[in-house]
């Protein structure tokens, strides 16, 4: 993470991110009101974040294929569960953000690029045991402690696809037909993240939904989610700073918010 060009990127988003009392939107106003702002304590909830909490503790180091753009705070090839916990999955806050938007929008198939450890896949796998979440990652190590946590969970309809994002990510398209729900987590690059998007795109359709974490990680990245915002299938844009989520629907006009959370 390139952290002077985020710290910086932050503050504007103090200054520019707006609360629900200046949202016009109907559709923006129940995002906020039903999904961003819901205080509810799930039943989820508090195995998972003892889980992170277990991982965070855990010192054992294990050998990491890093395919992306890496970690500026630990570039080697060895690293700490308790590093990758504390580094990799998205924070609690954001995490349950997502499980409520599938909660809400009813999201059925659901292709998550880049596992971890599992934390947050957690998440987008606990609304309907009965549907199967696709979660791709490259590092073997990472995915066979990924696979644990699962096990650790009872969550058997997540689907845990190791390669290579290039490699996997068609066939894994191909075998779901369509996505209801993509979130994007892995490489950090402007270009892969860019091809990624164009990939998928195919299989959204005007009830889907986008998530991009990250999105000011780096210049590229900000890039990347500009770009992607940008896009003519895209009609509304949610900036929340570590995420940006997007949404397609046709009886939308383009409009892009910055909001509060």
């Amino acid at each position: 993470m390139n952290k002077f060009f985020s710290a910086q990127e932050y503050l504007f988003y103090l200054f520019e991110s707006k609360t629900k009392y200046y949202i016009h939107s109907p559709f923006v106003f129940s995002f906020i009101n039903d999904v961003l702002n819901d205080k509810r304590d799930f039943y989820c909830y508090n195995e998972i974040e003892k889980l992170r909490n277990e991982l965070k503790e855990n010192e054992l180091k294990i050998d990491v294929d890093d395919f992306g753009a890496g970690s500026l705070l630990e570039n080697r090839n060895k690293r700490s569960i308790s590093f990758i916990a504390k580094t990799s999955a998205a924070p609690q806050k954001y995490a349950q953000l997502l499980f409520r938007i599938i909660q809400f929008y009813k999201c059925e198939n659901i292709l998550e690029l880049g596992t971890s450890l599992g934390v947050t896949t957690s998440y987008l796998s606990a609304i309907n045991y009965g549907n199967k979440i696709y979660s791709i990652e490259g590092s073997h190590s990472i995915a066979a402690e990924a696979k644990k946590n699962f096990q650790s969970l009872e969550r058997t309809n997540i689907q845990l696809i190791i390669g290579k994002f290039e490699e996997r990510l068609n066939p894994t398209l191909n075998e779901m037909k369509h996505l209801d729900f993509l979130y994007l987590d892995g490489n950090h690059r402007l270009e892969p993240t860019l091809n990624y998007f164009k990939q998928c795109l195919p299989y959204l359709n005007e009830n889907s939904i986008v998530v991009l974490d990250d999105i000011y990680w780096s210049p590229e990245m900000k890039q990347a989610w500009n770009q992607i915002k940008s896009n003519a299938s895209v009609t509304l844009s949610i900036d929340l700073f570590r995420m940006g989520i997007l949404f397609f629907r046709k009886d939308k006009n383009k409009e892009h918010f910055r909001l509060r959370f």
